[in-house]
């Protein structure tokens, strides 16, 4: 994190005021997009936190996960951080990269409640939450367009190694993958934990997605950086039947064409030699008959000439 950021978290609250009023920036951030609120919600530093948002920092800032602060205060469970970042206007519906609310996040029973609650007040139905995790989907689909246009890499490696693809399998983008898919984008290509696309969707219990790389041509036996393949990640019972079921079909169907390569090289052998016997039996006939019509020829001629020689004895002499 940049030095002022750290400033902002270590610094007594009379010292980030100070801070703020010569000018500093409340939203400086690190290499990761990491605000000092961000930070602070982590920290469960709510004096800061307080400071900074009357400072003018941004309650809805991204980081490179697109997390928001409240992504952050609601994963670790701090009630009294949540409640202020949503008096001061925090977004209940921003999704992150992983397309989890916060809500999605939270498993303090009491801090979700006061999220759901929250989420009643302002009139937040299923059907909103819907809109606003396809609204994420449309716009990576739109993204996808573009980097194709201008022949940009589909599997260029963003946050923790993740192509694309990775984050479409791991939240259920349909559209998008088989948009990535269709432009030949990977699914062989590891994060750093060595996860292909098909341990994302192995993982967050995507059913299609696990079929849609599969019939790509996804590994079901990819192995991660512990040794893991996308059956060890999976929780979920639906789609670990689904996995077993697709490998156990990938294992006939291998053994099927192993079988049809044999039965083939069985067979173009045994017409090759088939063709050879041919070849030879038809070289020899062709001989023999040559033979025959050689031997016509000699009994056709040798009859000529006697013939020849019956005629000239039986001519009246010249005289």
């Amino acid at each position: 994190m940049g030095q002022n950021c750290l400033f902002f978290i270590f610094s007594p609250p009379k010292k980030v005021r100070e801070f703020l009023a010569s000018g500093i920036s409340p939203d400086l951030c690190n290499e990761d997009g990491l605000t000092a609120l961000h930070q602070c919600c982590i920290d469960d530093f709510g004096d800061v936190v307080t400071i900074l948002l009357d400072g003018g920092a941004d309650v809805n800032a991204r980081d490179s996960e697109l997390w928001t602060p409240l992504h952050a205060a609601a994963t670790c469970g701090h009630l009294l951080l949540v409640q202020l970042l949503i008096q001061r206007g925090a977004d209940l519906l921003a999704v992150n990269s992983d397309g989890n609310m916060p809500y999605d996040l939270c498993e303090d029973e009491v801090t979700l409640d006061c999220i759901e609650t929250a989420m009643a007040e302002q009139g937040i139905t299923q059907e909103k939450i819907e809109e606003a995790r396809a609204a994420t989907e449309r716009e990576m689909v739109q993204e996808i367009h573009q980097l194709i246009q201008d022949g940009a890499d589909l599997d260029a490696q963003r946050g923790h190694g993740a192509t694309l693809l990775h984050i479409a399998a791991a939240n259920g983008y349909t559209e998008a993958a088989e948009l990535l898919l269709e432009h030949r984008a990977s699914t062989h290509v590891g994060d750093e934990d060595g996860w292909q696309p098909l341990h994302a969707a192995a993982c967050w219990g995507q059913v299609p997605l696990v079929e849609l790389l599969v019939a790509h041509g996804a590994d079901l036996d990819g192995r991660s950086v512990l040794d893991e393949t996308p059956l060890d990640v999976c929780g979920d019972e639906e789609v670990r039947a689904k996995l077993l079921d697709l490998k156990h079909k990938h294992a006939a169907l291998q053994k099927s064409q192993e079988k049809h390569h044999s039965l083939l090289q069985r067979r173009t052998s045994s017409a090759g030699s088939r063709g050879k016997v041919g070849r030879r039996a038809s070289l020899s006939e062709r001989t023999n008959l040559y033979r025959k019509e050689l031997q016509r020829e000699a009994i056709v001629w040798q009859r000529g000439d006697n013939q020849e020689e019956d005629t000239v004895s039986h001519l009246p002499p010249p005289w």
